[in-house]
């Protein structure tokens, strides 16, 4: 008799979670947090610094790798400080190969170690996915869970300012379409923090993707050790009228637009994701039991996105739930055009998402 094929257990999306704090929210989202009181403010990226040393300081075993992290401090300016810190062996410069210095991280993950390794845009990953995709995500179940990938890819995605078509793409469907990689995408400096220090933790490969827009976004975010489980959505804002679903960037974009329809009596939910693999089922059910309409908002392309896969799930487990087919908004699919004229045209934003939350709820743009 044939075996069955199964997701690995590490992979399957959780139906609840048991972690039981709450941040802004009116259901259960959880984080561990051995830390006192709020900081005062720190930026996304600050909070991304935060998150490594904590590991770092954690763990012995963790390093970071990537083009110019050390010396330069990263593209970003993420790894500021930390070449001081730990020195050349743990912040290690990379030569501009993404496949070579991909697959260096990816087999040290294998023989022990915890790399972070960074692109300095995930627009170049697609160099070094063959690693990502065919050696980090496939070697947990090639070898029956004995050889475990414990590794860390992150770096910014999506569109800037007039970077053109190769340096503006989101590039979350291309790894989440792979069994064997999580991904995460955090919207605020707090998740930043929480989301990069779980990923660290995680025994299997992660993607972090930093929307590139929101590294001088400032936040508060807990001192002390902080982490946020893989697969707890939040609830941004609660509404009963209609939910807009999103991840990433974008979730700045659905709270501007939920203000905008405030002015006009309509209260939208805005659920985020934070991680779209493992996925929280239950924050997007209980949403649309709520509102009973659907807005979906992602920075990528239309055709086989993120949206595509959340509007399949609610048509299968919440059909009944519905009073309106689910919209999407997204990126027009074309590549990012350089002028910046066209590229606020084919960007998603907030009177896209506005019109689109008139139209499930039958009222005029």
């Amino acid at each position: 008799m044939p075996r069955t094929l199964r997701t690995h257990p590490r992979f399957r999306t959780p139906r609840r979670s048991t972690i039981t704090c709450t941040r802004r929210s009116t259901r259960t989202v959880g984080f561990s947090w051995t830390g006192g009181a709020l900081m005062a403010e720190m930026t996304y990226r600050e909070a991304l610094n935060a998150a490594m040393c904590q590991e770092m300081d954690r763990d012995d075993s963790v390093f970071l790798m990537g083009e110019e992290v050390a010396e330069y401090d990263g593209a970003y300016k993420v790894s500021r400080g930390m070449l001081a810190r730990y020195g050349d062996r743990r912040v290690v410069d990379s030569p501009i190969s993404e496949l070579g210095f991909t697959g260096l991280c990816v087999g040290a993950a294998m023989t022990g170690l915890r790399p972070i390794c960074e692109f300095m845009t995930f627009n170049f990953s697609i160099l070094a996915l063959d690693q990502v995709i065919n050696s980090a995500a496939k070697m947990l179940y090639m070898t029956n869970g004995q050889i475990p990938v414990p590794i860390v890819f992150r770096g910014p995605t999506g569109a800037a300012l007039q970077l053109s078509a190769q340096h503006s793409q989101a590039c979350e469907t291309w790894y989440v379409h792979a069994p064997g990689v999580k991904l995460v995408t955090p919207a605020t400096p707090a998740d930043a923090k929480g989301l990069l220090a779980a990923a660290i933790r995680d025994d299997d490969p992660v993607a972090v993707m930093e929307g590139e827009l929101l590294y001088n976004v400032r936040g508060e975010v807990p001192d002390g050790e902080y982490v946020i489980p893989l697969g707890v959505a939040d609830l941004k804002r609660s509404g009963d009228d209609v939910s807009i679903i999103t991840h990433g960037k974008m979730v700045h974009v659905a709270l501007q637009a939920a203000r905008t329809l405030a002015r006009d009596g309509i209260e939208a939910d805005v659920v985020d994701l934070r991680s779209i693999r493992p996925l929280d089922v239950d924050a997007i059910l209980e949403s649309v039991e709520r509102t009973n309409r659907v807005v979906y908002l992602e920075e990528g392309w239309p055709f086989a996105g993120v949206g595509a896969q959340i509007v399949s799930l609610i048509q299968e487990e919440a059909f009944d739930d519905l009073d309106a087919p689910v919209v999407r908004v997204t990126q027009a699919d074309v590549p990012m055009p350089y002028a910046k004229n066209l590229e606020q045209i084919a960007k998603p934003g907030v009177k896209g998402v506005v019109e689109a939350c008139r139209k499930v709820m039958y009222l005029p743009a």
